[in-house]
């Protein structure tokens, strides 16, 4: 496991690089390596779920990581503008910005293949193959957290329906699930409702229910390791070799 940065490329954002995990095998016998963007066979842009979504994953996330370095397959996970460890503010991401630091990320780690998780299968790099887990719209992902804060609020005493907090926070942004989120986020939330563009892995392949669905965070090795196969399996033998194009792994400090 290696702790790296890469450049930040978004252009809302004033941080000089974004935080991003990644796991690259060692050959037995071999030295740890230096470049993710080297590593000989697949390397994998991981794409993480979204606010709420992403806390609850996060773990399972980690674990498939690791179940796919066992494997033989190089994975990084990139923290999203805003997000994890990011200095850039939240409130000034949408989208679109995001599409274009995944573009960066997918471009700087020199991946061969990316792996959506949720609703990031919305921010896929175009040309780039792999998988979306579980498929989920941004547009749908909108909905609940507007519901679950209607919900809080009338249990607090308060008035109001989805339909008017969402018409607020396409003016003004909101603050839902302690994500600050900017009235342009909100805007393109709710129209981003796309289809899949790459094969789906569906959660009824891992044989077990989401862990998007419990209250609090957790893990499930059986369905990390159901996942990390189910990619190997799909994975065609042309995506083993690699042309180094990227800088070496620049350790966190």
């Amino acid at each position: 496991m290696i702790l790296t940065t890469w450049p930040g490329a978004c252009p809302t954002t004033a941080a000089t690089s974004e935080m991003a995990l990644a796991f690259v095998p060692t050959p037995a016998g071999g030295a740890a390596p230096d470049s993710f963007a080297c590593h000989p066979g697949p390397r994998l842009l991981v794409l993480p779920a979204l606010f709420d979504e992403a806390n609850r994953l996060r773990r399972f996330t980690v674990a498939t990581m690791r179940q796919l370095a066992a494997i033989g397959i190089a994975s990084v996970l990139p923290d999203l503008p805003g997000c994890g460890e990011s200095l850039a503010p939240l409130e000034t991401q949408h989208i679109a910005s995001w599409r274009e630091a995944v573009a960066a990320a997918a471009a700087h780690f020199n991946a061969s293949h990316v792996l959506t998780i949720r609703a990031s299968a919305c921010l896929a790099p175009p040309g780039l193959p792999g998988w979306h887990y579980a498929p989920h719209a941004p547009s749908s992902q909108l909905r609940q957290l507007l519901r679950a804060h209607t919900l809080a609020a009338r249990e607090a005493g308060q008035s109001g329906s989805s339909e008017s907090l969402l018409a607020r926070g396409r003016m003004r942004g909101l603050d839902l699930a302690g994500y600050a989120l900017g009235a342009q986020m909100i805007t393109q939330l709710h129209a981003e409702s796309p289809p899949p563009t790459l094969p789906v892995i569906t959660q009824h392949a891992l044989a077990a229910p989401g862990l998007w669905l419990r209250a609090e965070p957790g893990e499930d090795a059986a369905q990390a390791a159901r996942l990390a196969t189910l990619i190997a399996h799909t994975l065609p033998q042309s995506a083993t070799t690699a042309t180094c194009v990227a800088q070496p792994l620049r350790l966190a400090q």
